[in-house]
């Protein structure tokens, strides 16, 4: 008797909390019904999620077999490795000619991991902080786990779906901001920022006291024009970016920012209680990964040639209408002439045509549901088949 009502006490203590009720980032929900399909016989055509097919760097690769062969892998500071940081500074010089101080340079458990970081540096509870859709999920659920308010500001065709400095102010005018998040190229719609662009925009957000974050994840993977960082525009703009794509290490989560000097011990206090470090067999890969250029190089043609396999092929399948795919590897296709529900969509797709893809109220709660997001990622090979499977299961 007493030992139940003590479990029931227990019990009652153990409800989450209202902070971890966040969305589904659903992209992984699509994985996993992918997964069960496979595990019964199927074969499913992934374009669900931003998964290089490629594997990483080959040098990354020798970097971290001859670090497990010396036979030890410790802490590392909590900022990161001295020479990553280095290097990474250095790579600033080489591909924007921007001259960056390695000591602003902080390694991060992935691009996750500089969003928790650079919000939790940068923000208190309650603060209301813009991000535009559609956009990348984790944004707004990050920002509202950390007891934050994210801000949607809805893009437009007349705007090539980019935020422009006379909708970041309209929206401070409504209710202040406190900051802004960015991505060029963007996710899910591919969309790039000119320099001009985002120098206004940057210069609106500071000169309203609007903090800056620009995500350039997807910077290298640049179709329509080299991609631009914030940090060659102002040194308050805070960057993320990461090994995850270009360099085709997503599970080695390893990534980096550039971080106002300001943020660099605050951030560093932050990283030595919370992860203490980031791994080191990771860092010691990715920074051997910028001798692996001219690999990556290579797979970015492929990408290249599969945005034209499905710009060329889903029209004829029936999708003729997508956003601009100017960079990363994602086309934000138009579905309304089929569907109201792309939720319905992308799950009716899967289980009879075999392709995953993402149902776009993942990345915008407004409109999503008449879009579809498809990753092409994967092979030539798998577009071509996607196509076909999709022309079939439309048609």
């Amino acid at each position: 008797m007493v030992e139940a009502t003590l479990r029931n006490r227990v019990g009652g203590l153990l409800e989450p909390s209202r902070r971890s009720d966040v969305p589904p980032f659903m992209v992984m929900d699509v994985m996993a019904a992918a997964a069960r399909i496979e595990a019964a016989g199927g074969h499913v055509i992934h374009m669900e999620v931003g998964q290089p097919a490629a594997s990483a760097p080959k040098t990354a690769i020798a970097a971290a077999h001859a670090a497990l062969d010396a036979g030890r892998v410790d802490y590392t500071s909590a900022l990161g490795i001295p020479s990553l940081r280095e290097r990474i500074a250095r790579h600033y010089r080489d591909a924007y000619g921007c001259a960056i101080s390695p000591d602003r340079v902080v390694v991060t458990t992935g691009s996750s991991g500089g969003f928790i970081l650079a919000f939790l540096s940068m923000f208190e509870p309650g603060d209301r902080v813009a991000v535009t859709v559609p956009g990348y999920p984790p944004y707004r659920h990050i920002l509202t786990a950390l007891g934050c308010e994210p801000v949607l500001i809805e893009t437009s065709n007349e705007t090539r779906h980019a935020l422009t400095g006379e909708a970041l102010l309209a929206a401070h005018r409504r209710t202040p901001l406190r900051g802004v998040l960015v991505g060029s190229p963007a996710n899910p719609t591919g969309t790039m920022m000119s320099r001009e662009a985002l120098s206004g925009l940057i210069a609106a957000a500071e000169g309203a006291g609007i903090r800056f974050i620009s995500d350039e994840i997807y910077h290298g993977l640049d179709y329509a024009f080299p991609a631009v960082t914030a940090a060659a525009l102002s040194d308050q703009a805070l960057v993320i970016n990461s090994f995850s794509k270009y360099f085709c290490m997503t599970g080695w989560r390893v990534g980096w920012m550039v971080v106002p000097e300001i943020l660099v011990r605050p951030i560093e206090r932050l990283q030595q209680n919370l992860s203490i470090s980031v791994p080191a067999l990771s860092q010691i890969a990715a920074e051997a990964a910028f001798d692996g250029t001219a690999e990556m190089e290579a797979i970015k043609h492929g990408y290249q040639e599969n945005r034209r396999i499905l710009i060329e092929g889903l029209p004829k399948a029936g999708l003729s209408r997508f956003l601009p795919a100017d960079g990363a590897f994602y086309l934000y296709a138009d579905v309304s002439d089929f569907t109201a529900d792309s939720l319905d969509f992308a799950k009716q797709m899967l289980e009879q045509a075999h392709v995953a893809a993402t149902p776009g109220i993942d990345f915008d709660p407004i409109h999503g549901r008449s879009f579809i997001r498809f990753s092409y990622a994967r092979s030539a090979e798998e577009m071509h088949e996607a196509v076909r499977r999709i022309a079939r299961w439309l048609g």
